[in-house]
């Protein structure tokens, strides 16, 4: 399961089972911890995850500012809660690149900010399976 942990947003994404390629899921809308965790949980028995994969907005000169520590402090509440192993992936410039694919595809700004969350996700998802296959 591949995380875009944002303020308002998580854009989620999912491997086949091969972990060969992401698929987008879709761009939840945050309510308030606790039921934002029990849904990503929910999400996660249904479609039976191994790993949580969450990506680390990190600095661009590679350290870690306000914003990666309050992603890390969700995502370390939802490992515990749901007892799977969690990595983090260095999402820096993830959004851009997501929000570059859009306009390129010629969609509205409104229907862009609909998704981007959720593609953002797929390329911390698949960014990362592509480092671990052979």
């Amino acid at each position: 399961m591949g995380l875009d942990v944002g303020d308002k947003r998580i854009g989620i994404a999912f491997s086949d089972l091969l972990m060969i390629t992401a698929q987008g899921q879709e761009t939840y809308t945050r309510t308030e911890e606790q039921a934002d965790i029990d849904y990503m949980i929910a999400l996660m028995e249904k479609n039976d995850v191994g790993t949580i994969v969450c990506g680390l907005p990190k600095n661009m000169n590679g350290t870690i500012g306000e914003q990666a520590e309050k992603v890390q402090a969700f995502a370390q509440k939802l490992k515990e809660a749901s007892g799977k192993p969690l990595i983090y992936w260095d999402e820096r410039l993830t959004t851009k690149s997501a929000h570059r694919t859009l306009i390129e595809a010629d969609m509205s700004r409104k229907k862009r900010k609909k998704v981007v969350d959720k593609i953002a996700a797929v390329y911390i998802l698949q960014g990362y399976m592509d480092s671990i296959s052979i």
